[in-house]
């Protein structure tokens, strides 16, 4: 019975499936599908198309799909200008597939065209659902709402040990033109791949170990590729740094790079040298209020001894005046009565000699009263002018350095082997100048 079974060939079997895929239905179809194992070779590109369920851990369909050299040359440009990145695994595509079957090689799709703008799409898209997601939680704004140091000068790094951007982080604070002092701590981590999450996280973790340490993080990535900055749009890194306790600043890619991290971050910069550059305009502020105030005590000083000086001047010069004027008075009175009242004139004499004792000594206390009253003011100004003097300033813990008896102000003053004095509140130091950095 088995004699009279016309049986196929594998050949002709197959050819039949080939036949069958010439229907119009699986020719030139757009198709949505996540790109998994992605490799070129012979100028070809070669990738599986998959599809996973709600939860993304289920295949629930996969097929193996080709790029022939002649048109991923041209797929390839066309993507990379609109989307900045380059075809890789796990991407979500729109691509235009003509279902394939060789007898020898199987089911496979041919790829005619990539829509960009869907990938694109895709990936604000999973932006914005991370960022509704920590709104949602109230975490959000949490690390921009925390009070920054006056001046952070104690920081905390986290970039790939010897990059680029971590160089020139540090030459930008190390070399700031004001000379002021930052101390840092670099805490290694992967800033590009699929490690690059967990690895920044413990990076973090072990920030907080010495959290009292630190005024704030930096976290820094020099520019490169706009695929290789997906790493940083996660819910996980995003959340960590939303809730960190000091806030961070992030400085990665390029001015037009955008991450789920610049809008979670206390503070957000375009590169790593604009980190240091922030930073160090946050002290030279401070420096410029501390200037600020010093010129105002100076001037407060100096207007409270002029006006002194003046006040003394104007009552030295008018009380000759006011005595000068008082005795005038008293002898036109003293003549007019010896002119109108004859009789009396003896007894008017009397009385205007008694007035004139009496007013003299009347003057002569006022006037001592008044100079009293003077010296009393002089010398609460003149306290007010000792509590701003120089050797007050000293004894708060302050010095001043003189070079042939005139003040150093610059680093630029001096040159090595030059002799200079410090005054301190309890003394003079003199010293030679070994090195000087400008």
């Amino acid at each position: 019975m088995a004699s009279d079974i016309e049986a196929l060939s594998l050949l002709e079997f197959n050819l039949r499936i080939k036949k069958l895929l010439a229907s119009p239905e699986v020719q030139r179809c757009w198709v949505i599908a996540e790109l998994s194992d992605v490799a070129v070779r012979g100028g070809h590109c070669y990738m599986e198309l998959v599809q996973k369920d709600e939860s993304n851990t289920r295949i629930l369909a996969k097929c193996r799909a080709v790029i022939w050299a002649n048109v991923y040359a041209r797929l390839k440009y066309d993507f990379e200008t609109v989307t900045g990145m380059s075809l890789s695994s796990g991407m979500k595509l729109m691509v235009e597939v003509t279902a394939n079957y060789h007898e020898q090689y199987g089911m496979s799709l041919l790829v005619s065209n990539i829509n960009p703008e869907y990938t694109m799409g895709g990936m604000a898209l999973k932006r914005k659902e991370i960022l509704r997601r920590l709104a949602q939680e109230g975490i959000i704004d949490m690390n921009k709402q925390l009070q920054w140091a006056e001046v952070p000068q104690r920081i905390a790094v986290v970039s790939a040990e010897g990059a680029a951007g971590y160089g020139d982080f540090m030459n930008q604070l190390d070399n700031n033109p004001m000379g002021i002092r930052f101390y840092t701590k670099l805490f290694p981590a992967v800033m590009q791949g699929d490690k690059t999450v967990p690895s920044i996280i413990a990076a973090f973790d072990r920030i907080y170990e010495n959290i009292d340490l630190f005024d704030c993080v930096v976290v820094i990535r020099g520019g490169g590729a706009t695929s290789e900055l997906h790493c940083f749009d996660s819910y996980e890194l995003a959340a960590t740094i939303a809730q960190y306790p000091v806030p961070v600043i992030v400085g990665i890619g390029h001015e037009r790079d955008v991450t789920v991290l610049d809008d979670v971050a206390a503070m957000r910069v375009k590169t790593p040298t604009a980190a240091a550059e922030w930073l160090i305009s946050r002290g030279e502020a401070a420096l410029a209020y501390i200037a600020e105030l010093t010129n105002t005590m100076v001037t407060t000083a100096r207007n409270y001894v002029s006006h002194a000086g003046e006040q003394l001047a104007y009552y030295g010069s008018t009380i000759p005046i006011v005595a000068k004027n008082k005795v005038e008075t008293a002898n036109i009175r003293l003549k007019h009565y010896a002119q109108t009242i004859p009789v009396s004139v003896k007894n008017h004499v009397s009385a205007s000699r008694n007035q004139l004792s009496f007013l003299s000594q009347s003057m002569k206390q006022a006037v001592e009263q008044r100079l009293v009253r003077e010296n009393m003011l002089l010398e609460a100004m003149t306290e007010k002018v000792k509590l701003l003097s120089p050797q007050n300033t000293l004894k708060r813990g302050y010095s001043l350095t003189l070079k042939n008896g005139k003040a150093v102000t610059s680093a630029g003053d001096t040159a090595p082997g030059d002799r200079i004095v410090t005054m301190l509140a309890d003394g003079t130091i003199a010293s030679v100048v070994e090195e000087n950095k400008n």
